[in-house]
């Protein structure tokens, strides 16, 4: 009897030590809960007004996916500059009319010189005028004052050419000098007179084409050739 009363006792203290245990770890159970767990937030029903600093909400910082099309950069590639070529289709427009000036005349034309003269190499000799004009290809090289023949010994008129040349030439009637004379027709010649550098209009030839200037008369001797054409003509007023 005495050992099943102890036998009690232990079971019966045994089982107050088991709940004593029990109840120990669950309050250490719980307090460990509430230290390790946070207490919930609750959120606020309150808008945040973003400080001062801050000119948007922070949620507009994360890229949104409802960006409209139109914003998002184009993948088509940009037009290309104007060419200054009309579209496809249309017609060109038409150029205006180009008016062509009218061809200069050579300065030879425009000193109112000879047709014939315009072409070529020529003595072009004008008897209205009293000058003789050295010629190529319409290009008046230099002109010089002249003389020509009496009404009884005309120099003749027309279209002629230079068949000799002779540089201290005489005249076989006259028995007068004629230095560098060009010949063009007969007995006529272009050449030096010392008379006409002396006296002038005051005399004149026996039909030849007195010429004064010296120097300007030797440099045409030397720049002629037989076969260039010497046109004796008188001009229009």
């Amino acid at each position: 009897m005495k050992k099943t009363r102890i036998s009690l006792a232990v079971t019966v203290t045994a089982i107050l030590a088991v709940s004593a245990c029990n109840a120990g770890s669950s309050s250490d159970s719980t307090a460990k809960a509430g230290a390790q767990s946070p207490a919930p937030v609750t959120a606020s029903s309150a808008p945040t007004t973003p400080g001062p600093e801050t000119s948007a909400p922070a949620t507009s910082a994360a890229p949104s996916s409802s960006v409209p099309s139109s914003a998002a950069p184009s993948e088509t590639p940009s037009s290309k500059p104007p060419t200054g070529k009309p579209p496809a289709g249309t017609a060109p427009a038409s150029k205006p009319p180009t008016t062509k000036a009218a061809p200069a005349k050579p300065p030879a034309a425009q000193a109112g010189l000879d047709e014939r003269c315009l072409t070529g190499r020529a003595i072009c000799i004008d008897k209205r005028t009293d000058r003789l004009t050295w010629v190529i290809d319409g290009k008046v090289q230099y002109a010089t004052d002249v003389r020509f023949g009496s009404a009884e010994t005309p120099t003749r008129e027309g279209a002629f050419s230079i068949n000799f040349k002779s540089r201290d030439h005489v005249s076989t009637i006259y028995h007068t000098p004629m230095p560098y004379a060009m010949f063009f027709s007969g007995g006529q010649a272009v050449h030096y007179s010392a008379d006409f550098a002396a006296r002038g209009y005051n005399g004149a030839s026996h039909g030849c084409v007195n010429v004064r200037d010296k120097g300007l008369v030797q440099q045409l001797f030397e720049e002629t050739r037989v076969g260039d054409k010497v046109i004796v003509y008188r001009s229009a007023k």
